[in-house]
């Protein structure tokens, strides 16, 4: 069981029925998390020295060097993988994961920074350059990506506080991860294809996405995949957020050379490097999704995934989800909803909490009086600026927050979500996953 605080969260329950329904939650959102655990999804396309891939077979016994390189949340599970099942020269991966590094002696692990890269993630990314630039034209590179690898390979046009200070401004604005990917990438020298550029060999890439949608273009930044973004959007980006007079003057004047330009933009798909690489996504949100779905049947439920693009204002998605299962409660066919996605909160408040935490808090007083269990969980096992992986209630979560002189509106208005449900000993505890599918939401009526 992933979840550390597991018989609490059962136990939790004020009846056997709520009991039996919060321990099937937790093994719900258990089952989607091993379905992309980053090892097994990796492994699972290495037979007998050969990789299987969408409809591509690659012979590895072509090849005169295999090398790999990864970064991102799921970094390590899918180059061990690599290694312990290919003949690799050499290898380089940046990860977040701080204390775990991969087993093989041709393997060098570093420990950089996410969300904001630090001067770890430079280094290491000049490393991987060195690496891909000496690969020759009958080798392999593998390229092993997931969600956080935009800052993680992180190489800019401009000086490194500048960029942090950037990518701080946008992190903190309403923009959308793919908007705030459109300037990264035009501020970067190996995001948006220009990693794969570097490179003279065939590059095979295995992506877990960590994005709607599962836009190759935006998991990462897309370091080997074509970029249709230009400088014009990211400065419409800029003037979009009103960040054009707050960022610092050398990221605005990279954005406006390259409007002008002055400055070469990112690879578009025509380009003939991209004759070399294949990019294969191997684990989504999606992935997830089935697999909970699929132990909910196990258990004997009617299970029905409403949605994997989930997004908008956290608190006001939770009744949507829940509005959603009243809508299937009328015809009798589910008892169980499943959704999946990345929703967003306008912070106001100087409180700790997270996307799925304040999910679960925006309806908890709806879910008063009912039979029901709700559960919301970051599948990289951090969510927002607290160590918990997103919370649960159930129908009388309400009340005895009410005994405990909790008022959950007022927690709401503070952005303090995580304070609410450690006071009702509700939050989920996992530590970090080494992977990230976005986020999970399961309510058992």
């Amino acid at each position: 069981m992933i979840f550390k605080n597991f018989e609490k969260l059962v136990q939790n329950g004020a009846t056997p029925v709520i009991r039996k329904k919060r321990e099937d939650v937790l093994r719900l959102l258990t089952a989607a998390l091993e379905a992309v655990d980053p090892y097994t999804l990796v492994k699972s396309t290495i037979k007998d020295n050969k990789m299987f891939l969408k409809d591509t077979i690659f012979d590895l016994s072509r090849y005169d060097n295999i090398f790999a390189i990864g970064f991102g949340k799921a970094s390590i599970g899918m180059t061990q993988a690599i290694c312990d099942y290919i003949d690799i020269a050499r290898g380089i991966v940046i990860t977040n994961s701080a204390n775990v590094k991969v087993s093989h002696n041709k393997v060098e692990t570093i420990l950089g920074s996410h969300p904001i890269a630090d001067m770890n993630c430079v280094r290491g990314t000049d490393k991987i350059l060195n690496l891909v630039k000496n690969c020759k034209r009958n080798d392999l590179l593998i390229v092993l990506i997931s969600g956080g690898g935009s800052s993680l390979l992180c190489k800019p046009k401009i000086k490194l506080k500048a960029y942090q200070q950037t990518n701080n401004l946008l992190l903190k604005s309403e923009a959308n991860i793919n908007e705030i990917n459109t300037v990264r990438k035009h501020l970067s020298d190996v995001k948006g294809g220009q990693l794969a550029k570097a490179a003279d060999c065939q590059i095979l890439s295995l992506v877990i996405s960590d994005i709607i949608g599962d836009p190759l273009e935006s998991i990462a930044s897309a370091p080997t995949s074509p970029d249709s973004t230009t400088y014009s959007d990211a400065y419409n980006v800029l003037q979009r957020y009103e960040l054009t007079g707050k960022i610092p003057d050398e990221a605005l004047n990279i954005i406006k050379d390259g409007v002008n330009g002055l400055i070469k933009d990112t690879p578009k798909k025509e380009d003939i490097i991209f004759e070399k690489v294949s990019n294969n996504i191997i684990g989504s949100n999606f992935l997830a999704c089935e697999a909970a779905a699929l132990k909910a049947k196990k258990l004997g439920y009617f299970p029905c995934i409403l949605t994997t693009s989930l997004s908008g204002e956290a608190k006001e998605m939770g009744n949507y989800v829940v509005d959603s299962s009243k809508i299937f409660e009328d015809d009798g066919r589910y008892d169980v909803i499943i959704a999946g996605g990345e929703t967003t909160v306008k912070v106001e408040g100087k409180g700790v909490g997270g996307r799925n935490q304040e999910l679960i808090l925006g309806v908890i007083k709806r879910l008063n009086g009912k039979e029901a269990v709700f559960s919301s969980f970051a599948t990289d096992g951090i969510d927002g600026n607290s160590d918990a992986a997103g919370a649960i209630a159930d129908g009388y979560s309400y009340s005895r927050a009410l005994g405990k002189n909790l008022n959950s509106e007022k927690f709401l208005i503070q952005n303090n979500s995580y304070n609410f449900f450690r006071k009702l000993d509700d939050l989920l505890f996992t530590g970090d996953t080494g992977t990230n599918v976005m986020d999970l939401q399961v309510i058992i009526k």
